[in-house]
């Protein structure tokens, strides 16, 4: 080195903390031999000659030569995908696929493809019908790049946080979605649409975007394009459509399933959107104030044309799976559906589907003449279903009278049917449960009963809430609950009760349990809570809640169960693109109700159907269990009933189709009134004959003991307490005709037939202490222990005798307003348990 060299390696050394100065560095960063200069790197990282922090830290250099590296590669990547995004021609984006439904057997059912799509020009689609999707969807469409920054960057925000998903994108940006992409909510397919939507403005003009868009979109009623929709909604070409309907049709992009009028549902909601519409395209002078005038009263759209392969029951089976997919899948929309190219492998059984809708046929051609009963007989509605006890499978609907008889509804799905005295064993069921709050075991918990209960069943009763104090109507007196027949019949059993569906018992026993309790045991069984009333009103245990048949039979069936409860599916596979989509297995059970608590409900309800309001079934010639339904004003008309292998539920109703007003079915099938033991009960037992037909009969599992003998408060104390779960007063086989109070029954004994250990004289344990759940849970739990084992000394009681008089037919629910009649109830006791819930 030459001394200026050297001297200012010196300097540089000193400035290091006077550290001696080192030869250069060889290759590596390696010190270089005497007189051997080192050898520079090509990237200098870490930092050569740099001490502590300063050696990791890049130099300006190498942040800017990152910087430009990573920008370079941005630019190319976005370059890149820009250069090879393809925009094919508008046919090839609108190829037809079918969906395929398959019956439980896996034979194809139905294929239901997308042909309602028809492409027209943009001279072809109604200016007015342009001008009002420009308004209420891109109202800077003609001069914007494409691109809405702020509203994609909000989308992209909300996904990144888990917030809601948000649209807000450009006409050109759906169109990108539409044609090329999914609908998933998701960071890549946002930036997918990014890159493509920048090429699609590039290369194609505004009119022929905007054509496109509308050839390709969605509009519900399964048409896709607005040519489709324009013949769907008004029956008119695209070209032909005013300001007024164009505004209705341009709401629907929003999502034909919230805006499709057609629905009753949805009616205010499109109507609103399509006053915005209207006030937005004079706003974005779209449209003249005076063209706007014209619209004063909303475009109701035509009655939907049916397609020839949904004919018959095939498309209630159709909606059912779709809303069952729908809901396991957010994936699958119903604009995915009507896309189609999925298959859809379902639970419904051929032979039953068949059976159970050749039986509401048969019924309705014996029972009703609209030739004799013009009125009547008019606008009669059945909704029926057929559930898998212990496994939820729903394997049969009956919807309708069907799509090409203008019935759109699935009847079995209905949400605004009352199901009257149906509901009552879920109140028997909440009692053996939970309890009573009148009376509490040795731990202070309310005292779980059993069917032998005795209750006041006297027409016009008072009713008490727990404390004893009475319950006050609307207009401020004493509520008094009426039976369907009139008279005093004392009291009786709960199992009577139930036989004779008489209301009294019910409306008080759903008062010492607790409304809402009932209400938890109920949707533990299968109910939705959405379906309930308020727990709190007294004709709660009536049946004043609204739950669809499929829902009543999916609750009879966790009793057919032992308790067992199954949330119904009517779908085991769907194949999308030729992949499987996972969320479709079968559901799991879950223990509602104790297995005793259930085959004791049973037990009840083999004898109302035995002997009671559900006789009719006995010419089905094996064990059944169900019970009857009729509602206030004879609105309505059930039977619910099950086997050890099947639950069906069978409604019946009348409803204008316009006003959708419930009417009463008094004189229909000219009888006074129609209750739940007469047509609904002959359908459910021609049906299960069928369905049945190739089953071997089965008997329901014994019960075994659960609670005590609670008697309600002035019950007469001559009757022997038991805790017997089978014992069946003797009745009359045939159900007594409506308003035609029964002679009082002569005092009978227990028959000959029982199980040994269970309802046997001489075998019955006594009044037992047994576990009880919250009074807010609905859930399973342990059974009861008895104190003694049958067998041993001490477990005898002397034979109970019945001194229950003969009644006439219930199941109504009857006397929503307090009665001046003078009360016919005892005076009450008050409960032990606390607070009552009312």
């Amino acid at each position: 080195m030459t001394r200026a060299e050297l001297r200012k390696a010196a300097q540089k050394g000193g400035r290091r903390g006077g550290a001696a100065a080192e030869p250069p560095a060889g290759r590596g960063g390696k010190p270089g031999g005497p007189g051997k200069p080192g050898k520079k790197r090509f990237i200098d990282y870490p930092r050569f000659g740099k001490q502590g922090v300063r050696r990791w830290l890049p130099s300006w250099k190498q942040w800017l030569t990152g910087f430009l590296v990573v920008f370079a590669t941005c630019v190319g990547g976005v370059w890149y995908a820009y250069a090879n995004t393809e925009i094919p021609k508008i046919h090839d984006l609108v190829k037809d696929q079918n969906n395929i439904y398959y019956w439980a057997d896996g034979t194809e059912m139905t294929r239901k493809g997308e042909t309602n799509r028809q492409i027209v020009e943009l001279s072809e689609i109604s200016p007015s019908l342009q001008n009002a999707v420009i308004a209420a969807e891109n109202e800077t469409f003609r001069t914007d790049s494409g691109i809405d920054p702020k509203g994609m960057l909000r989308a992209v925000y909300n996904m990144a946080t888990g917030g809601e998903t948000q649209g807000a994108s450009t006409i050109t940006q759906q169109y990108v979605k539409n044609a090329y992409l999914s609908q998933e909510q998701t960071l890549s397919r946002k930036a997918k649409e990014f890159f493509i939507t920048l090429k699609v403005n590039q290369d194609m003009e505004k009119n022929d975007i905007l054509r496109d868009y509308l050839n390709i979109s969605w509009f519900g009623r399964g048409a896709t394009g607005i040519q489709a929709a324009a013949q769907a909604y008004y029956g008119v070409d695209a070209k032909d459509l005013d300001i007024c309907q164009s505004a209705m049709l341009a709401g629907l992009l929003k999502g034909a399933t919230l805006y499709d009028p057609t629905n009753p549902a949805n009616h205010d909601r499109a109507e609103g959107r399509w006053k915005w519409i209207l006030e937005r395209m004079v706003t974005t002078k779209n449209a003249t104030a005076e063209e706007r005038a014209k619209c004063t009263a909303f475009p109701e759209p035509i009655p939907r044309k049916p397609s020839a392969n949904m004919n018959g029951e095939i498309s209630y089976l159709v909606d059912t799976a779709n809303k069952f997919v729908m809901s396991k899948d957010p994936q699958i929309t119903q604009q995915v559906i009507d896309k189609g190219g999925l298959k859809i492998y379902t639970t419904f059984e051929k032979d039953k589907v068949d059976a159970l809708k050749a039986a509401v046929d048969e019924v309705k051609g014996e029972t009703l003449n609209l030739q004799k009963r013009p009125e009547q007989d008019k606008w009669v509605q059945f909704g029926a279903a057929s559930v898998r006890p212990g496994n939820g499978a729903i394997v049969a609907l009956y919807g309708g009278d069907g799509v090409e008889n203008q019935h759109f509804d699935n009847n079995a799905d209905a949400k605004g049917v009352q199901v009257g005295s149906t509901f009552k064993p879920f109140v028997l069921a909440a009692a053996m449960q939970i309890g009573v709050q009148t009376e509490t075991d040795d731990k202070g918990k309310p005292k779980r009963i059993n069917a032998d209960s005795r209750y006041l069943s006297d027409d016009m009763s008072e009713i008490h809430k727990p404390d004893g104090s009475l319950v006050i109507g609307d207009d401020g007196k004493p509520y008094r609950q009426r039976n369907e027949d009139p008279g005093k019949r004392g009291y009786v059993s709960l199992r009577q009760a139930m036989q004779n569906s008489y209301n009294v018992p019910f409306v008080q026993l759903n008062q010492d349990v607790g409304g809402q309790n009932v209400a938890n045991i109920a949707e533990a069984m299968g109910v939705r809570k959405e379906s309930f009333v308020d727990p709190k009103t007294p004709t709660f245990a009536l049946g004043t809640s609204t739950v669809s048949p499929i829902r009543m039979a999916t609750a009879y069936a966790t009793l057919a169960a032992s308790g067992k409860e199954a949330d119904p599916y009517s779908v085991t596979k769907v194949e999308w693109s030729g992949r499987e989509r996972p969320g479709f297995a079968k559901p799991a059970l879950n223990q509602a109700l104790e297995t005793a608590v259930a085959d004791n409900v049973t037990d009840v309800l083999v004898n109302v159907a035995k002997n009671g309001t559900g006789s009719k079934t006995n010419t089905l010639g094996r064990p059944v269990a169900g019970k009857t339904g009729t509602t206030d004003e004879n609105k309505s008309a059930w039977w619910v009933g099950y086997t050890p292998q099947l639950a069906t539920s069978v409604a019946m109703w009348r409803e204008d189709p316009v006003k959708h007003e419930r009417l009463s079915l008094k004189g229909t099938g000219g009888k006074d009134s129609v209750h739940g033991g007469d047509t609904p009960t002959d359908i459910f037992t021609r049906y299960m004959k069928a369905a049945l037909a190739s089953e071997k009969k089965m008997d329901f599992p014994a019960p075994q003991p659960i609670g005590s003998q609670v008697d309600s408060s002035g019950a007469p104390s001559t009757a022997t307490a038991t805790t017997s779960p089978s014992s069946t007063e003797t009745v009359p086989t045939t159900a007594p005709e409506p308003g035609v109070p029964l002679p009082p029954q002569p005092t009978t004994t227990q028959g000959p037939a029982c199980v040994p250990g269970v309802d046997c004289p001489g075998t019955v344990p006594s009044p037992t202490t047994t576990r009880t759940h919250p009074t807010g849970g609905g859930g399973g739990g342990g059974g009861a222990s008895p104190t003694c084992i049958i067998g041993n000394i001490g477990c005898t009681t002397p034979t109970p005798t019945s001194t229950d008089p003969g009644g006439g037919n219930g199941g109504g629910t009857g006397g929503g307003k307090p009665s001046g009649r003078p009360s016919t109830s005892a005076t009450p006791t008050g409960g032990t348990s606390g607070n009552p819930i009312p």
